[in-house]
């Protein structure tokens, strides 16, 4: 399960929906502890590949929230991104770019009005959605 809080969610949502016309991403940071992971920061960054059908976060972006998880004793937990017309659900795009298998894959539809956030698993060509637990 995936933890976070309304004011984090609505970040990444105001980050890609900063990003519009174009895919709005970024990653996420926090704490794992068994099969639960809580995030506790978004970093937002730019879209590189300047696309309403891709997303690439930026590889400095990606080098500083790396060596800023290991200094505050944080894991990268994942990447956040939009589907601007589609539902929030992986396309075989995103499948094929999925890094890591042990990463949370967050969607963000922009097609309807409120957004609506998935977490997913990709694991090879098998996706697994996710529950996401909203704190209070």
């Amino acid at each position: 399960m995936l933890n976070l809080t309304p004011a984090l969610r609505d970040a990444m949502v105001a980050t890609c929906i900063r990003a519009l016309p174009n895919e709005g991403c970024g990653l996420i940071l926090g704490r794992v502890a068994g099969d639960d992971a809580t995030v506790t920061e978004v970093v937002a960054s730019p879209n590189v590949a300047e696309s309403a059908r891709i997303y690439e976060v930026d590889s400095r972006v990606l080098f500083q929230a790396f060596r800023r998880a290991d200094v505050e004793g944080l894991s990268v937990l994942g990447v956040f991104h939009s589907h601007t017309h589609s539902e929030a659900y992986p396309s075989p795009t995103d499948v094929r770019q999925a890094p890591d298998p042990q990463w949370h894959y967050i969607l963000v539809s922009l097609r309807d009005i409120p957004a609506v956030v998935r977490s997913f698993r990709i694991e090879g060509d098998t996706v697994t959605s996710e529950e996401i637990y909203i704190e209070d």
